[in-house]
């Protein structure tokens, strides 16, 4: 991810899914919406919180007498940072390499490609 932005683990990125949604959330508000969707205990869900906050990607209220947790990014800064670490990773920072990899590994249907097309098309003008 970028300079100013810490890497977020896979696990990291199920909590921060939850907390983009209708921020501020307590610990428990966390932990009873990840219940529903992964079969962790609610130990492990408050470690990734302290973890999120040590990273400084989420910040905690502790004015309050209920902590709550709010992300200090947007969903589309972090997937953005971490698209261009993949990019630089994975495909030594040429998107153009990711496309090509994408479009003829990936099954597109005749919409997707209109779509594609009208993107660059986009892009061009």
């Amino acid at each position: 991810m970028s300079k100013n932005m810490p890497s977020i683990s896979d696990a990291e990125w199920e909590v921060m899914k939850v907390l983009w949604k209708n921020p501020p959330k307590s610990a428990s508000q966390v932990v009873t919406e990840l219940k529903a969707l992964v079969d962790w205990k609610p130990k492990t869900i408050r470690t990734h919180l302290d973890r999120l906050t040590k990273k400084e990607i989420i910040k905690v209220n502790r004015d309050e007498r209920l902590y709550t947790f709010t992300p200090l990014f947007s969903e589309d800064e972090c997937k953005r940072a971490e698209t261009n670490s993949f990019i630089k990773r994975v495909h030594d920072g040429t998107t153009k390499s990711m496309m090509l990899q994408f479009i003829e590994d990936e099954t597109l249907t005749k919409e997707d490609l209109q779509e594609l097309r009208s993107l660059l098309d986009e892009k061009l003008d």
